[in-house]
């Protein structure tokens, strides 16, 4: 039977007493409680009681002022809380120094002591829904350090479980904190709950140390419907994860950052029109189409990413498929997929390094050392034997000096800007200029660069075997790659010895949020994002890579000792030219993908929509208008409509960046990445996300999720640079080696959570480590 709620939230110490009298599920421990009025009369009278109370052992000293924990704001952490309090003179100290840390002088400010706990086994704040949109999840961040105060101070690193209203993860621990949490709802006059809590090892008991309402507005989200969104999510995550009968592998994992990682370009939630156009651009068929034209399986009839919820999760089990080289069949192509799924399942922290630690999908130099690990999962030398004999025939046809793939791809670029300016300065209708900028880009724009992006993969793990057989040096490596001419280069230094005009006719297309219409062009706003940039132009003086007559002998053993097909000379060329171009290729396309939006921008807007509203839209509405004869309105109002309600729904949903089986949907914890480190050097500086018109000069800047369009941050001077999601090699990756700024990319939510709350960040790349200061 449900207790009638009947506590109402007063200052901290009495709330916590009231709930202490009728609470089952927790214990509450015993306190001194008094107001600030009481103890300036007569502390010495306190004091004793204290004393009397608890005896000589260690005691908190805590906060209770009249505004805090209120039903209009938590002040949590406003005011001191002391640990460690022992003796009258020290309990005298600390409870002037707790109502010196007061913000009024009010009497009726209380201050309450507590035995401290011992044997502390976890500790934490548990919130009875999600504190950022108010869906109904049981959040816990906790620690398992011993300390009570380590989550809640912010200087440790706490670990976040989250599990859906109504489920249980089958951990005794974080199941009795979520019926703590129920009870506390049934008890107490406020929907949503903030608690602070510990567990004791012995004996082993959970204590509730504060409750207080949990400002969000849970109100609208529906709980119905919530519960039914992940009820059909958890159903088609069972189904994808059965095995297919024209895929190898019996199960498989999902997740927003291995291959083509959709988290990193258009992020967890993207609007539906971001969504729908990298559906259409490239993950859909693009993607498998030129991987199978490289020497892989023909995945092509595979999307690769899945929309759960509106929310793009890449089907790893097709990826890794995708990775096998055509001449792999049977067990030994089923073994495999097997195996790199286990793997990651093993190590989630690789799920944006699935190229570089778990799959085999080209010859390196350091190939064999690589495949030894497979000796240990059972496979036989002559399956090592036959993989490597695929890759090398794979790798040699990539990168040949007749016919190679990649300069194939590397002119088909051509086409693309001519035939762009061709549709722009043609008299077709908006409609048709879109239609046909998009068509274009996917032949000759993404296309191409799915295989120079290959090739580009490739390009570095060669580069990389280089220093691990021995015949570079790390320096030799970060030298290399500083003597890249890529695209954020040359805008750095165009940016300060061109002409505006010049320099926006050029650049002006890249926006943050490549996919997103409602992020303004650099043409659109320059002063959004340069004019706090200093003008002086300091030239490069990073020091140039030069290949050595050492250099060559190693490199040039090592082509004929591996059997690859190029001259020393043909294969630095290679490195550098994929590396280079895959960005270049980047660049143009998305030319033609901003011009598209852009146009559609003015096109929706003769409509009558909002570019908040062409957000919400489906890019397919187009492919439909210029096939048939649908009334434009309504057609896209009704896409609209649509996608409104969609986005609504994503944006209640909280899922696991991977999902290794059906029941993650219900809990999960999130997943502490194992940080990707580029170059070898060190920063330190002020904290700050990366926000158009904010001076970012000398700063550590934090991107979420990040893209060439967020170029513009490089030249700020930034010291550092810090992001969510991103891989090894990936664009920010490139772009930060390039310029030879220490960042840390792809840290994941949990980490990146951790360091925006911080002032100041070091980072020592060298070290691999990251320190937030203050």
């Amino acid at each position: 039977m449900m207790v009638e709620k009947r506590i109402v939230f007063e200052t901290k110490a009495s709330t916590l007493e009231s709930v202490g009298k009728v609470i089952q599920k927790a214990n509450v421990l015993p306190m001194v409680r008094f107001s600030v009025k009481a103890w300036r009369c007569d502390p010495n009278c306190y004091v004793n009681r204290i004393l009397e109370s608890f005896g000589e052992v260690p005691l908190v000293v805590r906060s209770s002022a009249l505004d805090e924990d209120t039903y209009y704001g938590s002040n949590a952490g406003a005011y001191l809380s002391l640990k460690n309090v022992q003796g009258a003179k020290e309990i005298h100290d600390a409870v002037g120094k707790v109502i010196d840390s007061y913000e009024t002088d009010s009497g009726d400010n209380e201050v309450f002591v507590q035995p401290q706990l011992v044997n502390v086994k976890l500790a934490g704040v548990a919130f009875s829904h999600d504190p950022s949109t108010g869906s109904p999840y049981r959040v816990i961040n906790y620690s398992d350090k011993g300390d009570t105060d380590l989550v809640t101070s912010g200087m440790g690193l706490a670990r976040t479980k989250v599990i859906a209203a109504g489920k249980a993860c089958g951990i005794k621990e974080f199941d009795d904190i979520v019926s703590l949490l129920e009870e506390l709802a049934d008890l107490v006059d406020f929907d949503s709950l903030d608690i602070e809590f510990a567990w004791c090892a012995d004996p082993f008991e959970l204590y509730l140390l504060q409750v207080r309402p949990l400002n969000v507005n849970s109100g609208c989200v529906n709980d119905f419907i919530h519960s039914r969104l992940l009820s059909r999510i958890h159903r088609r995550v069972t189904q994808v994860q059965q095995p297919h009968v024209f895929l190898y592998g019996s199960r498989t994992v999902l997740g927003v950052m291995p291959d083509w990682n959709p988290a990193e370009i258009i992020g967890v939630r993207p609007r539906p029109l971001s969504l729908s156009l990298y559906q259409d651009l490239i993950t859909d068929s693009i993607w498998a189409y030129q991987r199978n034209n490289y020497g892989y399986k023909n995945l092509r009839s595979f999307p690769l990413v899945v929309s759960l919820g509106g929310q793009p999760f890449v089907d790893v089990r097709v990826s890794f498929n995708s990775f096998l080289p055509k001449e792999i069949e049977g067990r030994l192509a089923e073994r495999l997929v097997d195996y790199y799924i286990d793997s990651l399942i093993k190590m989630p922290a690789l799920h944006d390094k699935v190229e570089f630690e778990i799959v085999f999908s080209c010859y390196s130099f350091d190939l064999d050392m690589r495949l030894a690990k497979l000796i240990d999962h059972g496979f036989s030398n002559f399956e090592l034997a036959e993989l490597k004999r695929s890759l090398l025939f794979l790798t040699n046809k990539i990168i040949g000096s007749e016919n190679a793939l990649w300069l194939s791809d590397a002119n088909k670029l051509n086409s693309l800007v001519e035939r762009r300016k061709r549709v722009l300065d043609s008299e077709l209708d908006p409609l048709s200029k879109i239609y046909w900028l998009l068509e274009d880009c996917k032949r000759y724009g993404t296309l191409p660069f799915a295989g120079l992006a290959r090739a580009g993969f490739i390009a570095v793990q060669l580069l990389r075997s280089l220093v691990n057989v021995g015949a570079f040096t790390e320096h030799d490596f970060h030298a290399f790659m500083l003597s890249i001419n890529t695209v954020s280069k040359r805008m750095a230094h165009d940016f300060h010895c061109k002409s505006k005009e010049d320099f926006l006719s050029e650049y002006g297309h890249l926006r943050p949020g490549t996919y997103d219409i409602c992020s303004p062009r650099y043409d659109e706003s320059p002063a959004l994002y340069f004019s706090h940039v200093d003008c002086a132009y300091i030239p490069d003086s990073s020091p140039e890579f030069c290949l050595t007559a050492a250099h060559r002998n190693k490199i040039g053993c090592l082509l004929i000792q591996h059997g690859l097909n190029v001259s020393v000379d043909e294969l630095i060329y290679f490195i550098k030219s994929a590396i280079e171009l895959r960005e270049y290729s980047k660049f143009l396309f998305t030319k033609n993908l901003s011009d598209a939006l852009a146009l559609y921008k003015r096109w929706g807007q003769g409509l009558g929509f909002s570019v908040e509203d062409l957000s919400y839209s489906d890019i397919k509405c187009v492919q439909k208008l210029y096939s048939g004869w649908d009334d434009p309105y309504s057609l896209l109002e009704d896409s609209i409509s649509e996608g409104k309600r969609r986005y609504r729904e994503s944006c209640q949903l909280w899922l696991p960046s991977l999902i290794t089986k059906p029941d993650d949907v219900y809990n999960f914890e999130l997943t502490e990445c194992e940080p990707n480190y580029v170059t070898l050097g060190q920063a330190r500086g002020d904290a700050v996300q990366a926000e158009p018109g904010k001076s970012l000069n000398g700063k550590i800047v934090l991107i979420k999720s990040a893209d060439p369009g967020y170029d513009w941050v490089f030249s700020h001077g930034i010291a550092g640079l810090i992001t969510a999601y991103g891989g090894v090699n990936s664009h920010m990756a490139i772009r930060a080696n390039e310029q030879n700024i220490p960042a840390v990319i792809g840290v994941g939510e949990a980490l990146f959570s951790s360091w925006s709350k911080a002032k100041v960040i070091s980072i020592d790349c060298a070290a691999k480590r990251v320190e937030a200061l203050v």
